[in-house]
Parts: structure tokens; C-alpha cells; sequence
């Protein structure tokens, strides 16, 4: 460790009773009892979700204690009750599976529930699926225990696939009962991520302000980000708009200009025109100094005003923004924005000599025109031209017509639009993923 963090490290270690000498402990840590380094731990954890993020060298460090504590624990001192739950809290909080079943494995005396246990060995092998009602049991069983908010939370975990509503239950009562904990924080984001999934706007919306007020500092901040950017732009229109502002006004503006990007970049890419325009204007407002913000904002509001009667300001928009502050990424989108605008612009081919020769080959009228290319444009390309159902030739019209290919350029032309089609298909799926 660097010098900083052992100075950061003595509120820690204080707690556990030792003086830091500059070199080593005055006393040794395995003569400390278990309960007194989990609570190391956790002040450690709390100073990582509220923002000290040179506290997660410090957690690492913690974790290693502890469980170097554990397993050179005699027997005996798992007779008190508070180092059986710091046994418990430390295999919640992120300590080593294995050390849980090493404790087990000696506990002769049985100091330890051997239900908590079982259910708690099946959720960390991954099984938790398989207990979801025995730690819901549990749960309402050690409610006013040292262990029940991390119970809470694992039970909330196994409990989404069966029953969200229940496992939204399960996160409010163990975040109201350790606030200002990692536990809350945890259970906060996770309540965002269910009920951003199910649809839960008016939920979700008060989540997300909940969690932008207390943790927007934590290292897990990005995750509820991309939620809150989830959840604006696929429930948009049930969404009320000034919670978003009210959401993003515990952020400074680096950070509310980055959201509001994120949000025009999904939004157009979703075809939310209207909200990728607003929330570019937004991000532009927002940008200050900062290199490549309005860049990017023109990039994502550009996409929006394509398929509008301002298709040609979108264009010089999106054609005047340089390489070097696009990411490959974004280039890629304004490539594929350039050829479908460019599509949208193009004037239509007139009729050729050959084409006027083949009136039996290409529909005569603008509507059939329109949908015999329509077709073309979608099948596979290695699949021929459907025929409208009812107007299938038959061999001797067939005959009689030739069965010419129709005009080169024609074909040309269907041929080119279903290759950049298929680009930016693809492109989009991509995009949809990320």
C-alpha cells in the first residue's frame, strides 16, 4: 500500500484496537477477535459507496483478514454469538465460499444454524434459486439480528426470478435497516434494476432519486447510470420528465451532461426522435468547455432530425463533426446516419429506355413501384422477388413476357439499398446490445 492509503487505513484499524506503528500492529491481528476485524470491514465497504474509492485497495486488504482470522480461529471462540454472524456477514459480503464451509466443516459445538448455513452454501454455489422461500423464512426469523440486513439482501437476490414484487419488499427492508451501509446502497441499485425491468415507473423514478441523492459517488455508480438511462428512454412516455430533472439536480453538470448524452444516444438509436433531440439541446446547454460535448450532441440530434423535414440541417450537422473526437463506435453510427440520410435525399432514377421497353417487367404506377421495391428491399438477398399473392403469372404469361431481367441500373439501385440496409441493420442491432 501506498502511504496514503495506510494513513486512511488507521480509522480502520482503530476500530479492532490497535495503535499503527508506522510498520506493524502493536498487537497481533489473530489475537483480535473475528467480530471486532468485520467491523473493520464494514466501516471500509461504507467508505467505498460513499465515495472514498482508495478505500477499495483497503477492502481487498480487509477481506484477506479476516479471512486469515477465520480459519486460524480455534473452535471455541465461535461460543459467542457475534463471531458466528461476523462469519455469516464476511461470506455476504463478498469473503471466500470456501471459508464458510471450512468453519462448518469444524464446528463440533454447533454454534453455528445449520439452515442458515445450508441456504447460505446453495446461494453462493449458485443454487440460491432453490431456497428462495427458506431464506424468505429466515429472514422474518432473525429480523432483529446483526445478520438480517445481509439475510434481506441475499433473499432479494434469489427472490427476482420468482417474484419481483417480493424481492422489491425483501431490498426496502434491508436497506431501511442499515442506511448509509454498502447493504443499502446495494439493495437501492438493485430495486432500480427490478423495477426498471418490470415496468415499475413511479417505483423505479423514486429509486433512482434515492440512490442519486445518497450514493452518486459510489464505484457502482455507473451501473445505475445505464439504468437510469434505461429506464428514460424505454418508459419515456409514462415517465414524467421533470423527475428527470429533479433526479440529475444532485449531479454536477460534467456528470448531468453525460447522462443527457447517454439518454440522446440510446433514444435516437431507438427511434425516439423527439427525446434525443430534447435531451441533446440539453446536453449542449450543459457542455461548457468541454472538448467534443457539443460535437457529440449534434451527432445524437442529427440522428434524431433524419427521418424529419429537417434532414438536410441533420446532415451538415452530422457531416461537419471531425473523426478524433468521435469514439469507433460513434463513428460507425454517423456512417450509417450518413447513408441513410443520404438514402432519404436521393432523388429517384428516371425511367430508361429499357425500363420503358419492359412495361410487363416493372409495375407502370408510382404505388406499385413503391411496393415492388419495397419487397425487394427486405427479402434475403439471395432469395428472388416476392409476387403479390394473386398476381403470380402463369407459365404461358411467362412465355409471352420473356421473362427479362429488369433495367441494370434498376437492379443497381435495389441491390445497393439493400446493402447499406443490411450494414445499418446491423450496425443497430449491435448498438441495441451495448
Amino acid at each position: 500500500m501506498g502511504r496514503l492509503n495506510l494513513q486512511r487505513l488507521i480509522p480502520a484499524l482503530s476500530l479492532l484496537g490497535l495503535v499503527w506503528t508506522g510498520t506493524a500492529p502493536a498487537e497481533e491481528l489473530d489475537r483480535v477477535e473475528p467480530y471486532k476485524v468485520l467491523r473493520s470491514l464494514q466501516f471500509v465497504q461504507d467508505l467505498v459507496v460513499l465515495g472514498d474509492h482508495s478505500a477499495a485497495e483497503m477492502q481487498r486488504f480487509m477481506l484477506e483478514t479476516i479471512d486469515k482470522r477465520l480459519r486460524g480461529a480455534a473452535p471455541a471462540i465461535f461460543a459467542d454469538p457475534r463471531n458466528v454472524d461476523a462469519s455469516l456477514i464476511y461470506a455476504m459480503s463478498g469473503g471466500n465460499p470456501a471459508t464458510l464451509e471450512f468453519l462448518v466443516a469444524r464446528d463440533i459445538d454447533g454454534n453455528f444454524d445449520n439452515r442458515v448455513t445450508d441456504a447460505l452454501r446453495k446461494y453462493l454455489s449458485g443454487k440460491g434459486t432453490l431456497i428462495a422461500n427458506t431464506l424468505g423464512d429466515m429472514v422474518a426469523e432473525y429480523r432483529d439480528t446483526r445478520i438480517a440486513p445481509y439475510l434481506a439482501l441475499v433473499a432479494g437476490n434469489v427472490m427476482i426470478p420468482r417474484d419481483p414484487a417480493k424481492a422489491l419488499e425483501f431490498y426496502d427492508w434491508a436497506r431501511l435497516t442499515a442506511p448509509g451501509t454498502i447493504v443499502e446502497e446495494a439493495a437501492l441499485r438493485r430495486s432500480l434494476a427490478v423495477a426498471v425491468e418490470g415496468g415499475m415507473v413511479d417505483k423505479a423514478s423514486a429509486y433512482a432519486n434515492r440512490y442519486a441523492r445518497r450514493f452518486l459517488h459510489s464505484p457502482y455508480a455507473s451501473q445505475f447510470a445505464d439504468l437510469f438511462v434505461q429506464l428514460v428512454v424505454e418508459h419515456h412516455e409514462a415517465f414524467d420528465g421533470s423527475e428527470i430533472t429533479a433526479t440529475l439536480a444532485y449531479m454536477d453538470n460534467d456528470r448531468q451532461r453525460e447522462v443527457y448524452l447517454r439518454i440522446a444516444r440510446q433514444a435516437a438509436i431507438k427511434g425516439r426522435n423527439e427525446l434525443a433531440r430534447q435531451a441533446a439541446d440539453k446536453s449542449k446547454l450543459l457542455s461548457g468547455t468541454a472538448e467534443g460535448a457539443d460535437a457529440l450532441a449534434n451527432l445524437y440530434g442529427g440522428l434524431a432530425g433524419i427521418p424529419t423535414n429537417e434532414v438536410g440541417a441533420a446532415i451538415a450537422a452530422i457531416a461537419a463533426i471531425p473523426d478524433e473526437i468521435l469514439s469507433p463506435s460513434d463513428r460507425a453510427l454517423r456512417d450509417a446516419a450518413a447513408a441513410i440520410a443520404e438514402e432519404v435525399v436521393r432523388k429517384p432514377e428516371p425511367i430508361s429506355p429499357a425500363q420503358d421497353s419492359e412495361p410487363n417487367v416493372v409495375p407502370s404506377n408510382d404505388e406499385s413501384v413503391g411496393e415492388a421495391i419495397s419487397e425487394d428491399v427486405q427479402q434475403d438477398p439471395t432469395a428472388p422477388p416476392s409476387v403479390p399473392a394473386g398476381t403470380q403469372p402463369g407459365p404461358a404469361e411467362l412465355k409471352t413476357a420473356g421473362a427479362k431481367d429488369p433495367d441494370p441500373e434498376f437492379r443497381s439501385f435495389v441491390d445497393t439499398g439493400r446493402s447499406k440496409l443490411d450494414a445499418i441493420d446491423d450496425l443497430l442491432k449491435q448498438e441495441g446490445t451495448n
